[in-house]
């Protein structure tokens, strides 16, 4: 997936109202961004870091820059836009590049499914059983090395947990992916005592039959696409 527009650095001033973020651009001027994440950013919002802002010229939105990477020593990059990990994993299993999810004759996006709940990607095929795929971008990691989901208490995510691990009981393939939004990222795992009611509801689906895949992502300014998958240890 390539960005629109060419990305352009900044430094960041600071995050707020979980959608807007201040910064500075190279040329001295400050400027609002637009945040398209929701989560908490542990890691990924301090003052000073250098990040990568997306322009745009369209006269219907009032804020003229989107923050889409975050900067790290090495370089490395972490994508910040929450949509982003769908339309990566679309564009992939699309073409059927995803180990372990190929083989499958139609993939749905945003299919409706459980209780008033959505399936990121529904795959299906005449000859194997439905296979419900959930998404969660990873971009917390406060160990060198080692992404963590989730970054706060996600009341959504365990409902996810339990909707997954209901197909699996009817007899589905339920699949949890965690796309790793960080190309610093050699190992994943859970962030357990950031919300240890989400890893009680993990395990539980893990019981129940839902799988676990995690693949990291080619990042730079110009775009990101699918990455190496990456080991999960719990």
């Amino acid at each position: 997936m390539r960005f629109q527009t060419d990305l352009i650095p900044a430094t960041l001033i600071r995050r707020y109202k979980r959608f807007l973020a201040d910064c500075v651009l190279e040329d001295g001027r400050e400027i609002t961004a637009h945040v398209a994440n929701p989560g908490s950013m542990l890691g990924l919002k301090d003052e000073g870091l250098r990040i990568w802002l997306e322009p745009n010229d369209d006269p219907k939105r009032k804020l003229k820059f989107a923050w889409r990477l975050v900067e790290h020593p090495g370089p490395h990059f972490t994508g910040v836009d929450t949509a982003i990990p769908n339309k990566v994993l679309r564009a992939a299993l699309m073409a059927g590049e995803v180990p372990g999810l190929q083989g499958y004759d139609l993939v749905r996006p945003e299919v409706k499914y459980g209780e008033n709940s959505r399936i990121d990607f529904l795959l299906t095929s005449a000859t194997r059983p439905d296979c419900y795929v959930e998404v969660k971008s990873m971009t917390l990691s406060r160990q060198p090395g080692l992404g963590e989901f989730p970054d706060s208490v996600t009341a959504r995510g365990t409902k996810h947990l339990i909707e997954l691990a209901n197909m699996a009981r009817a007899g589905h393939r339920a699949v949890l992916l965690f796309l790793v939004q960080r190309t610093d990222i050699t190992q994943t795992t859970l962030a357990a005592d950031i919300d240890p009611t989400y890893a009680t509801a993990f395990d539980q689906a893990r019981a129940a039959g839902v799988e676990t895949l995690a693949f990291g992502c080619n990042i730079t300014p110009q775009g990101i696409t699918l990455g190496a998958q990456l080991p999960f240890a719990q």
